[in-house]
């Protein structure tokens, strides 16, 4: 089943981008990876929709409401957070889905990757057992007069963690660990909205993953093939570039000692009496009719 869904189709994207640029499998990633952001494009637009409807739900004076009338009664509040969730249009779970889906691509290129590196003629059997027999009998993907495949790019072996030796250091630096850590420190913090309460346990809760998360997906490129580190590197850039398209990104976020000024919030006593100034003038209008 997994081979089916994830494993063969990846295989075969890749092989048959490989085949058009020139048998280069570094440029063949970097297009199937800003292939694989195109088509989760919606899912990204939903994520952020998601996010930033949980952001604004904070100052929500209705919100602020059942707060304050809900405070002693968690069940209560849970499910009147619900109710409002729904009136509002809110999925809470939508800017999580993004991420669960990437999961599986990672590892299912991860398996890829190592699958397409083969050396021996029984991992070369096994790559071209993987190939869809429609493309060859079509002439679109001809298998056999692409493998070995060539597994260098730049100066990475695509098939093994990445490390850049220079001629005047007796070890390597990994570049691309380097990178991921930069770039998804970056998608993450611009991806962030301000929070209306910078102290409560979500935006705290933000803050951690904005700060672990990096340090997470740079350790996996210092340690897994330098393919899937090429991957993480322009997933990355390219969607910080969609997100700037979208003309959400705040740059200033990225600054040292940078600290986003909380949105306000409307009083709780305040809407209180606001909402029984609007009642008392509603009866007094009924009244004069």
């Amino acid at each position: 089943m997994w081979d089916a869904i994830i494993i063969t189709p990846f295989m075969n994207v890749l092989l048959f981008i490989y085949s058009l640029v020139w048998q280069n499998f570094g440029i063949a990633i970097i297009l199937f990876t800003i292939l694989i952001r195109l088509i989760t494009h919606p899912l990204m637009v939903q994520q952020i929709k998601g996010t930033q409807g949980m952001q604004n739900l904070q100052k929500n004076e209705k919100w602020i409401e059942i707060q304050a009338k809900y405070k002693n009664d968690k069940e209560k509040l849970a499910q009147e957070q619900m109710a409002l969730y729904k009136e509002l249009g809110i999925n809470p779970f939508g800017s999580c889905l993004p991420m669960l889906i990437q999961f599986p691509i990672i590892i299912g290129l991860y398996q890829v990757v190592i699958q397409a590196m083969a050396n021996t003629p029984l991992d070369m059997l096994k790559l071209v057992r993987h190939a869809y027999p429609w493309l060859q009998e079509m002439n679109i993907l001809n298998i056999n007069t692409l493998i070995p495949l060539n597994n260098q790019f730049l100066w990475m072996n695509l098939g093994q963690p990445e490390r850049l030796y220079l001629p005047f250091l007796n070890f390597g630096i990994p570049i691309l660990a380097i990178l991921v850590v930069i770039t998804t420190y970056m998608q993450s913090k611009l991806m962030t909205p301000p929070s209306a309460t910078p102290n409560d346990q979500t935006s705290q809760m933000t803050g951690m993953m904005n700060l672990y998360m990096p340090i997470f997906m740079g350790w996996l490129a210092w340690t897994l093939a330098s393919g899937l580190s090429l991957y993480f590197v322009v997933s990355n850039v390219f969607s910080i570039l969609q997100y700037a398209a979208m003309g959400k990104a705040n740059w200033k976020s990225l600054m040292p000692g940078y600290k986003p000024k909380p949105v306000a919030l409307p009083d709780a006593k305040t809407n209180r009496g606001k909402n029984e100034s609007r009642k008392n003038n509603a009866r007094s209008n009924r009244a004069n009719s």
